[in-house]
């Protein structure tokens, strides 16, 4: 999705990405190396999205936050942390996600099978589902680092170009075609975000 921060279009960005390679490529490389990640990539843009259309759009409760980043940044974080995971097989069997070849629908399969094999085997079949959707933005920093190191091998520069990835973030609300600058930033990290729209 474009992002009101994104330099040009996306979709002039793939239209010209043969131009643009060898440059994309050295600032990713030297972003890599130096481990320090572009800070022009660290600001976000916040949507408010309804929920669900019977919500009241007075109640502040009733959106979600949508946030939205800088089409490389996603680029570069996405193609180096996969291709680790990847090369390792550090991800889980059944992970759908960011996974090529993989989708919700082969996770749906996934558990559809595992209730169907149980089922024909005379066992009982027992469903629960956790909505972990905002998960992400209720992480701490420091756990997630540790982890990064301890359970899936990130070390040394990497580790530090992650650091810089976390920190010093930027973001405003937009709504309604303006945009509102957060009093207090570091909200977002406890995945508490209040404006008045």
């Amino acid at each position: 999705m474009q992002c009101a921060s994104d330099p040009l279009p996306t979709r002039l960005l793939k239209d010209t990405v043969d131009l643009l390679a060898p440059f994309i490529t050295t600032l990713f490389n030297k972003s890599l190396a130096s481990g320090m990640f572009p800070a022009v990539f660290k600001s976000a843009y916040i949507t408010p999205r309804l929920k669900k259309a019977s919500l009241d759009p007075a109640d502040v409760k009733s959106y979600r936050p949508i946030s939205n980043l800088p089409v490389l940044s996603k680029t570069l974080v996405a193609h180096q942390l996969i291709e680790h995971l990847n090369l390792w097989s550090l991800l889980p069997d059944a992970q759908s996600v960011y996974r090529a070849n993989h989708s919700t629908e082969t996770a749906v399969l996934r558990v559809l099978s595992d209730i169907l094999d149980a089922l024909d085997r005379g066992d009982f079949a027992v469903l629960t589902l956790l909505d972990l959707s905002a998960a992400f933005d209720t992480v701490d920093h420091v756990t997630l680092l540790r982890r990064l190191k301890t359970t899936y091998g990130i070390t040394g520069t990497a580790l530090v170009w992650f650091t810089s990835y976390l920190h010093e973030r930027k973001l405003s609300v937009r709504y309604r075609g303006s945009s509102i600058l957060p009093k207090n930033p570091s909200a977002l990290g406890s995945g508490t975000l209040t404006s008045n729209f």
